[in-house]
């Protein structure tokens, strides 16, 4: 599962990078922290049963702070896109090649208007957002439209022909994209178009397809960023033309998440305050003061909130704590509450025997639920904080 962050230069993509994923650099040997500069290891929040069941957990996969569980998964920084990105122009090439390994995306905006279409500094308030927004996914949709079209007359025969299926060979136009034959039948059905009629549609049509596309395999979460500097009308405004998007201040969580690193302050992420803790000059108290403001204004920075938004929400996933000996939460080795595993909604908890272990999967017995210490159905869906045991012939 990968998360992609897109936007245009300028706009605090790489500040909101490098603030989700610098708790990545703690985690030594957990998943995802040897990997390329582009990709960067962050976490999602939630709460650790450890407080509810009043014990001391020893997170093996993940980490927990005070009782918040903190699980681990990749963030891709998509290269900045420019108008003309889906022909090529600037680094097209390179964001289209990182937007491609993406689930879903997170698009920064520069909610104060003090960058121009191409990024360029400007004062603010001069520039419209709205522009970024509208240009940066119909790039993405044209890129979508491009894939589909370069090939389009070719298999459209194959599929009035009767001899292939239209969502299966659409589906493999956009190998190694993730797009999936469900994507696809869920595009025909949003747009009410006819595959069967596909030979004839004309490229309004095809372009309403790719956008839907798009829309329904690769999600779009807004993110209005710079809201710290930004003025409040274009807040307002910008939230009454979009509805449903997210204010942050990315810069505001890279102060705090370093300060935290350094024993400054105490702070987990998605909570709304810190407490400084280490020894401050009086331009570091000032600096911490001004963000403990602006979080009390915002109930806080709102970046954690936008990733947890996007895997809980979006991409749909809950968070399983398996374990071996459900009396006392422990695994073979007696860590306790060991592992957090991102599951879908829907899971079965012979789906989290092969998440755990291809082998244990295979031997499949029954499932329990640590905290009655019953067993349950094969078919149950697995609930968000779940606790685990799995019985297995492999054991």
């Amino acid at each position: 599962m990968d998360v992609g962050v897109i936007g245009k230069p300028n706009v605090g993509k790489s500040t909101f990078f490098n603030a989700v994923t610098l708790g990545g650099a703690e985690i030594a040997n957990y998943p995802f922290t040897t990997i390329d500069s582009n990709i960067g290891a962050t976490y999602v929040t939630y709460n650790c049963p450890c407080k509810e069941l009043h014990v001391t957990c020893s997170p093996q996969n993940s980490k927990c702070v005070d009782g918040t569980r903190l699980v681990p998964l990749k963030i891709i920084d998509v290269a900045g896109l420019v108008k003309g990105a889906h022909t090529g122009r600037g680094l097209g090439n390179k964001f289209l090649n990182d937007l491609s390994r993406a689930e879903t995306l997170i698009h920064i905006v520069d909610a104060s208007g003090s960058t121009d279409i191409e990024g360029n500094p400007v004062p603010i308030g001069t520039h419209n957002p709205v522009e970024d927004i509208e240009f940066l996914e119909e790039e993405i949709n044209l890129w979508f439209f491009g894939i589909l079209n370069d090939n389009w007359f070719r298999f459209a025969r194959k599929v009035c022909s009767g001899h292939h299926d239209f969502c299966k060979i659409v589906a493999e136009q956009f190998t190694g994209i993730g797009i999936t034959e469900g994507n696809v039948i869920a595009s025909i059905r949003e747009t009410g178009l006819n595959p069967e009629q596909c030979i004839h549609w004309k490229d309004e049509e095809l372009l309403i397809f790719a956008r839907s596309l798009r829309k329904i395999s690769k999600p779009i979460t807004i993110v209005l960023n710079k809201v710290d500097i930004a003025p409040l009308e274009n807040i307002k405004a910008l939230k009454e033309k979009l509805g449903n998007v997210y204010t942050v201040s990315a810069e505001a969580e890279l102060v705090l998440r370093k300060a935290a690193n350094a024993g400054l302050v105490k702070y987990v992420p998605s909570q709304k305050s810190f407490e400084i803790t280490g020894n401050l000059n009086d331009k570091q108290k000032e600096a911490l003061n001004r963000i403990k403001s602006f979080m009390e204004k915002n109930d806080g920075t709102g970046v954690q909130n936008v990733i947890n938004e996007v895997v809980f929400n979006i991409l749909g996933k809950i968070v399983v704590y398996p374990v071996e000996d459900e009396s006392h939460m422990k695994d073979g080795r007696g860590n306790i509450l060991p592992d957090a595993y991102l599951m879908e909604k829907g899971s079965t908890p012979r789906d989290l025997a092969f998440r755990i272990h291809t082998d244990i999967g295979k031997n499949f017995l029954y499932a329990v639920n640590a905290r009655t210490k019953m067993r349950i159905k094969d078919d149950y869906e697995l609930q968000n904080g779940d606790i685990i045991k799995i019985v297995s012939a492999a054991r």
